[in-house]
């Protein structure tokens, strides 16, 4: 396993699961891969304010974040994820588990995917799927 900083996290927004696109405040924060079939584990530690939003998303299946790790300058990296617990550290901290994949593109390749696909008129799920597609 290899253990990382979490230095920025962002869920990217997706109308038709109703997900609105939020860049999250993190207090501390987690970046794991597990080098297995089980992919990446993040953690995020946050304020007790991002609970209900976190929760609206417990049951979608698949979360696109994007996250920096290591350093606020490095490129984002782009994970396909899920929730896997929402845990209460304290009165007013949380922090959130997801699991999932990374999609292992360039930042400039993933821009470049992502406006070739919103051009063609795609968006909410059929975006995400037709994304899922060419990666």
């Amino acid at each position: 396993m290899k253990t990382f900083k979490l230095m920025g996290l962002e869920v990217m927004g997706n109308e038709q699961d109703g997900i609105e696109q939020k860049a999250v405040t993190l207090i501390d924060g987690l970046v794991i891969n597990r080098e297995d079939n089980d992919g990446w584990l993040l953690e995020a530690y946050v304020d007790e304010q991002y609970r209900s939003y976190f929760e609206k998303l417990i049951d979608i299946k698949e979360v696109m974040l994007q996250v920096k790790i290591t350093r606020e300058e490095n490129d984002p990296a782009f994970f396909i994820t899920e929730i896997l617990s929402i845990n209460e550290i304290s009165e007013q901290k949380i922090n959130v588990l997801f699991g999932g994949r990374v999609i292992d593109h360039s930042k400039s390749r993933v821009e470049d995917m992502l406006r070739m696909i919103i051009e063609e008129g795609y968006q909410g799920e059929s975006l995400l799927k037709k994304f899922k597609e060419l990666i």
